[in-house]
C-alpha cells in the first residue's frame, strides 16, 4: 500500500503548529467584504471601501486584517500581521495560564472501615480540601460485602458531617456499581 504525503495549506509538505492560528483571520486580498470599518493606530477610523482600506494599509508597509468578520461592515485593523499573530498566541497563552484546573482528590473507605483508618483519611481530605481540591470519597463493596450498603451510606454520611466545616457536599451518596459515592467542594475561605 502506498502512503500518501500529509499535505499542509500551501503544498506538499506537513501543516504547522499555528497554521490554525492563521486560517483564523483573512488578510489583504483574501477580504471578500465590499466595505470593511478600519482601525488602527495612526489611521483615521471610519468605514472605507475593501480598495481604499487596502491601499492606506500598503501605504503604511502593514497589512489589513479582519478581525471581527460577522460585524456589519467586518471590522478590519491595520497591523503588521506577524506581529498581530504574535499577540494573539501571548493572549492565548495568558488566558490558559489563568484558568483554574480542578482537581479531584479520591479516597476510598471499605463498608466496616475501623475508627483509626477512618480518621486519618478524615485528615487527608482536610488537607485535600485545604488545597483547594475536590474529593470524592467512595466505599467500594467487595463481594458479598454489597449487603452492607446501609452501613457504607452511613459512613459516607458521617464523613460529609465530619467535614461541614471544611467542605460542602456537592453530591449525596449515590451507589454506582459497587461503589457508593459522595462529592465534595471546599468552602471558600
Amino acid at each position: 500500500m502506498e502512503k500518501k504525503p500529509i499535505v499542509g495549506p500551501k503544498g506538499n509538505f506537513p501543516p504547522k503548529r499555528n497554521e490554525g492560528i492563521k486560517e483564523q483571520y483573512r488578510i489583504n486580498e483574501r477580504i471578500r467584504a465590499k466595505e470593511v470599518r478600519l482601525v488602527g493606530d495612526n489611521i483615521e477610523q471610519g468605514v472605507y471601501p475593501v480598495q481604499e482600506a487596502l491601499k492606506i494599509a500598503d501605504e503604511l508597509g502593514l497589512d489589513l486584517i479582519e478581525i471581527s468578520p460577522n460585524a456589519v461592515p467586518p471590522v478590519c485593523r491595520v497591523l503588521d500581521y506577524q506581529k498581530f499573530l504574535y499577540q494573539q498566541k501571548k493572549r492565548q497563552k495568558e488566558q490558559k495560564a489563568k484558568s483554574t484546573k480542578v482537581v479531584v482528590k479520591e479516597i476510598r473507605f471499605g463498608p466496616q472501615t475501623d475508627d483509626h483508618d477512618y480518621n486519618f483519611k478524615l485528615k487527608h481530605a482536610i488537607g485535600f480540601l485545604n488545597e483547594g481540591a475536590k474529593v470524592k470519597a467512595y466505599v467500594f463493596f467487595k463481594g458479598r460485602s454489597i449487603l452492607f450498603k446501609e452501613q457504607g451510606e452511613v459512613l459516607l454520611l458521617r464523613f460529609a458531617n465530619d467535614l461541614e466545616d471544611y467542605a460542602k457536599v456537592e453530591q449525596l451518596p449515590v451507589l454506582e456499581g459497587k461503589r457508593m459515592i459522595i462529592m465534595f467542594t471546599p468552602k471558600k475561605k
